[in-house]
């Protein structure tokens, strides 16, 4: 398969070149295909003759879409009718991911792809809209939702991955703050790479919730990370409250995987064996 990647250099594009040995893949940066430009999106799917497009490129550094509501919509969803239409004029699939943030944390069970979204930010209001032009303008499509993405290099939007910055700053002797109140799944990147692989591959089309197994508060995942690492760390609880982000985020935000598991994939592994993975192959470097 043809596969057209936007978004090359963000730590799930570099995990789906690595799964991906078997197909013919492109990934391009931002420099090389911005997909708020429409014309330069469809002219790279014509010129590489893709069979599938996969966006990895989004704006989402949470706190500062509070700030940047146009930026927001336009990487968001806006952009999203620039990939729709590219998909259209060479008759490709369309991937795309979303994220758990849709979800308000109101209800205390994991959520299924049934689930109402009722968004709290301007992230996740983004994010929704982009979805929803997803779902309503490409038959052909793979709607992906996930949670707490990590892998090696880290997200250079974000400024580096949490599990980076966790270990960075105990290395400093720093008081390392968390929140106890958030509970989500932290998902490896290279995990839900291999998970998506044989997904791209079918004609399952539809919207999907793919995360590692379990939950885990972010304090929770923190101290697993220390212990791992066998890296004594002065971290501390604290609330969402006392954390003082600028955007709301769902006190409760764990995934099911059910759409997977009825089309008949194997989900992800549980998040602690994720976590463990990916410190030993930090090690070996």
């Amino acid at each position: 398969m043809r596969i057209l990647i936007f978004g090359a250099g963000g730590q799930l594009a570099r995990e789906l070149e690595q799964v991906l040995e078997g197909d013919e893949v492109l990934a391009l940066t931002h420099a090389e295909a911005d997909i708020c430009d429409g014309n330069a999106v469809e002219r790279q799917a014509r010129r590489f003759r893709a069979e599938c497009l996969v966006n990895t490129a989004a704006f989402h550094r949470v706190d500062d879409c509070e700030d940047e509501v146009e930026r927001s919509f336009a990487v968001n969803a806006v952009a999203l009718t620039n990939l729709v239409r590219a998909a259209q004029a060479v008759r490709a699939t369309l991937v795309h991911f979303s994220t758990d943030y849709v979800f308000d944390g109101a209800q205390r069970h994991p959520y299924r792809e049934t689930d109402v979204p009722n968004p709290l930010s301007i992230y996740a209001m983004s994010k929704l809209a982009g979805e929803q032009i997803v779902r309503q303008y490409a038959p052909r499509h793979f709607l992906i939702r996930t949670c707490g993405l990590y892998a090696r290099g880290g997200s250079r939007g974000k400024g580096g991955n949490f599990v980076e910055t966790m270990l960075r700053l105990a290395s400093e002797g720093r008081t390392i703050r968390v929140v106890d109140d958030q509970v989500a799944t932290p998902t490896s990147a290279a995990d839900l790479a291999r998970g998506l692989a044989p997904l791209l591959h079918s004609e399952r089309f539809g919207l999907y919730h793919m995360t590692n197994l379990g939950s885990c508060s972010w304090y929770e995942f923190a101290q697993e990370i220390f212990r791992l690492a066998n890296l004594p760390a002065d971290i501390r609880p604290i609330s969402s409250a006392e954390f003082h982000a600028k955007a709301r985020r769902p006190p409760y935000s764990v995934l099911d995987n059910y759409a997977l598991r009825q089309a008949g994939f194997p989900e992800l592994p549980p998040w602690e064996h994720a976590l463990a993975a990916y410190l030993r192959e930090r090690l070996r470097g």
